[in-house]
């Protein structure tokens, strides 16, 4: 409770400082945001669908930087959790196989994807002894290319007048809960994956180990553990959340892919981990919060030209104080127990 209230005075510090930096009145801007964000059923809509990929990819981040293997590649392996997916949505489409089964093969084809691509990152970096850091931001660009060459190559739509992949049939797309919105089934995965790796992370030993290789990778190897291996499965375990978010937003909203897909989910990812405190349920709330920004902004932005931008400041901000906060409370617990 503590942790959370701290969390709660650090994000309205921080959006109240934003405002006092853009000049904006913050009462007026304050009521603009939340009104686009949870004034009504389309607000909220907008919300929950800026969620999704934020918590699924999220959790990704979590997963990985817990077992101390630092995924900086949530953005490619996203990329290529979707371009595998419009692989098989294509394949599944030839055999005349477009219904709810053909979906679900789609996103664990998204899933399955992702978790490969970081496997390789992982295996990259753990076993040849390079820094995670560097490997995956590296990938990320290559998976950029992938994606480039997918839609203007062999997943491109019949007339290949556009780099963009054949949009999928609605008995393809997961299902809306009402026509008019955007959100869709695809939430019940998110909040199902989100219970899943708190589960894992905090009630099962292989979750143990993952987080005790990553606190103390010293004390890891005294108990026997692979360190190696406890990592690159929290790599594989991380792409293939991403991959999923990726698999989100290709089946949930967009229907096809193109070259800007993604809209920096697999980047915008991390903060939100962070901000949650790398643990599931905190990135749930982290991801919430976040994700009204980004609905809260769209109305912000009709009465000032910065309100598209803000969210970005924000979310730098609110992450920098947070982790200044928690480094200072690292600092003064060895001194409380003495």
């Amino acid at each position: 409770m503590k942790r959370f209230l701290i969390t709660s005075v650090v994000l309205l510090a921080t959006i109240s400082l934003v405002f006092a930096i853009f000049q904006m009145p913050m009462w007026p801007s304050l009521q603009l945001t939340a009104q686009g964000a949870f004034g009504d059923r389309f607000g909220i809509t907008r919300t929950l669908v800026k969620t999704i990929p934020l918590l699924t990819a999220g959790l990704g981040m979590v997963i990985a930087w817990r077992a101390g293997a630092y995924n900086i590649g949530g953005e490619g392996q996203f990329i290529i959790g979707s371009v595998a997916g419009a692989w098989m949505a294509k394949t599944m489409m030839s055999l005349g196989s477009v219904g709810a089964a053909a979906s679900y093969a789609v996103l664990a084809v998204c899933v399955l994807g992702g978790a490969m691509y970081a496997a390789l990152a992982g295996w990259i970096s753990f076993r040849r002894g390079l820094s995670p850091v560097i490997v995956t931001i590296l990938l990320n660009f290559v998976a950029s290319q992938v994606l480039d060459y997918a839609v203007r190559g062999p997943l491109q739509e019949d007339t290949h007048a556009v780099p963009l992949t054949q949009t999928l049939p609605q008995s393809m797309m997961l299902a809306r809960f009402d026509p008019q919105l955007d959100l869709h089934s695809g939430i019940y995965i998110t909040i199902a994956a989100m219970l899943a790796a708190q589960v894992f992370l905090f009630r099962t030993r292989k979750g143990f180990q993952i987080r005790l290789v990553g606190a103390s990778p010293q004390a890891a190897r005294s108990a026997g553990l692979n360190e190696v291996r406890l990592k690159l499965l929290a790599m594989a375990l991380s792409g293939g959340l991403c991959g999923l978010a990726g698999g989100l937003e290709y089946l949930g909203l967009a229907g096809q892919i193109g070259v800007s897909s993604s809209q920096n989910w697999g980047f915008l990812a991390i903060p939100v981990a962070v901000l949650g405190g790398l643990t599931p349920l905190g990135c749930g709330l982290s991801a919430l919060f976040f994700g009204s920004l980004f609905a809260g902004s769209q109305q912000l932005a009709r009465f000032s030209n910065s309100g598209s931008t803000l969210i970005y400041v924000m979310q730098g901000l609110a992450v920098l104080a947070f982790v200044m906060i928690e480094a200072r409370n690292k600092r003064l617990e060895p001194a409380g127990e003495v």
